[in-house]
C-alpha cells in the first residue's frame, strides 16, 4: 500500500476501543477529500461512534452528510453550552437565579438593542475527551488550519489515524495510510472500511463513487489503474448510485452584430445589417442556342429536308475527291 506504520489490527483495535472521534479536513479540501470523510462519518456513527465533522471552512458539496461538517471540533462532554448570535456590546450583562428546582439563566440586553430571539438558541455539550482523530487529505497537522492551531491540546497524545495520498506527506499519525499511487482517497476510504468490517450502505457507495470519479477526471487520470477500476466496480455492485457531473458549457463564438453606438443611438433606427452583405451575382439570360430568335417562324421539316438537299446539288463536282496537301499549298 505504499505506506508507513500501518497494520489493520492497529486500526481495528483503535475503532473498536474508542468511543469518541473527530474526522478533520484541510483548509481547502477537494471534492474527493469531502466524500472520503463523510463517508467515514456515516460509517463510524453507524457503528454507535459519536464522530465530529470539521474544517475550517464549510466546502460546498452535494456529497451525503455534507451538511455534518462544522468549522470547529465539537466533543461530546457534560459542559453546556448555549449558543446564540451575539454582536459586539448589545448585551448588557448575564445572571442566573434558582427558584425551588429550576435554574434560570437570565440574559439582558444593553438599551436600544434588541432582545434575544428564543428560536435562535441552541444547545450543545462540550468538554469531551476524543478517543481518535482521523485527518484526511492532510500532508501535515499545519494544512488543518485553525482547526488544529486552535485545538492543539486536543490532539496532543491522541492516536491520530492519517489517511492521504500526497507524494509528500509527514507520516505524523499514529497509524499512517498513505498511498502516493492511489488515484484517490476514496479508494483508501474504501480499503479502510473493508479492513474494520463496517457495513458499507448505497450512500457510502455513491459518496465514494462520486469522489473516485471526481478525483480521476472520470477516469481519464495518469494516476487510473487497475485497483481504480475495482474499486468502481465494487461500489457499483454495492448500490452506488451515479451522479453526473457539472461540467462548464463550452463557449460558442457569436456573430458579430453591430452595437447601437455604431449604428446610431436611435432605438428606433434600422436593424442591424451584416458587416459584408452578399450580393446575388447578375447572371446573364440564356439565350437559344443557334441564334435563333424569338420572333422567327419554325419552318416544316420537310421544307428543311429540301433546302438541305438542294445545297448538295450545289456543291462543286470536285468535293468528294481526295486532296493532297503540301507545303507550298493544295496540289
Amino acid at each position: 500500500m505504499n505506506s508507513a506504520n500501518h497494520d489493520q489490527s492497529d486500526i481495528n483495535e483503535i475503532i473498536q476501543k474508542g468511543t469518541s472521534g473527530a474526522i478533520v479536513l484541510p483548509v481547502n479540501p477537494s471534492q474527493d477529500a469531502v466524500a472520503a470523510a463523510c463517508t467515514l462519518y456515516l460509517a463510524l456513527t453507524k457503528l454507535g461512534k459519536t464522530i465530529s465533522l470539521s474544517c475550517e471552512v464549510t466546502p460546498k458539496s452535494d456529497v451525503i452528510a455534507a451538511d455534518k461538517i462544522h468549522q470547529e471540533i465539537i466533543t461530546s462532554g457534560d459542559n453546556l453550552v448555549i449558543s446564540f448570535p451575539y454582536v459586539e456590546g448589545s448585551i448588557d450583562k448575564v445572571d442566573y437565579n434558582i427558584q425551588g428546582e429550576t435554574f434560570n439563566l437570565i440574559i439582558s440586553p444593553r438599551a436600544d438593542n434588541p432582545k434575544l430571539d428564543p428560536t435562535k438558541v441552541s444547545y450543545s455539550y462540550t468538554g469531551g475527551i476524543l478517543d481518535f482523530i482521523i485527518t484526511i487529505d492532510s500532508p501535515n497537522l499545519n494544512s488543518l488550519g485553525k482547526v488544529y492551531q486552535e485545538n492543539k491540546a486536543q490532539f496532543q497524545g491522541k492516536t491520530i489515524i492519517n489517511i492521504d495520498r500526497h507524494l509528500v506527506n509527514d507520516f505524523y499519525g499514529t497509524v499512517n495510510i498513505v498511498n502516493k499511487t492511489s488515484s484517490s482517497t476514496s479508494e483508501l476510504v474504501l480499503r479502510l472500511l473493508k479492513d474494520i468490517g463496517s457495513e458499507i450502505d448505497r450512500d457510502m457507495s455513491t459518496n465514494l463513487y462520486s469522489g473516485l470519479v471526481i478525483a480521476t477526471n472520470g477516469f481519464t487520470s495518469y494516476s487510473v489503474n487497475a485497483d481504480t477500476f475495482e474499486a468502481a466496480a465494487a461500489l457499483l455492485k454495492l448500490g452506488a448510485v451515479k451522479k453526473q457531473i457539472k461540467k462548464p458549457n463550452p463557449v460558442q463564438n457569436q456573430p458579430f452584430r453591430q452595437s447601437s453606438t455604431m449604428r446610431g443611438s436611435d432605438p428606433n433606427g434600422p436593424a442591424d445589417q451584416p458587416l459584408n452583405p452578399q450580393k446575388k451575382p447578375n447572371l446573364p439570360q440564356s439565350k437559344p442556342s443557334f441564334g435563333w430568335k424569338p420572333d422567327q417562324q419554325i419552318k416544316p421539316i420537310e421544307d428543311v429536308e429540301q433546302e438541305a438537299q438542294k445545297e448538295t446539288k450545289e456543291s462543286p463536282q470536285d468535293w468528294l475527291k481526295p486532296k493532297i496537301f503540301r507545303g507550298t499549298g493544295l496540289v
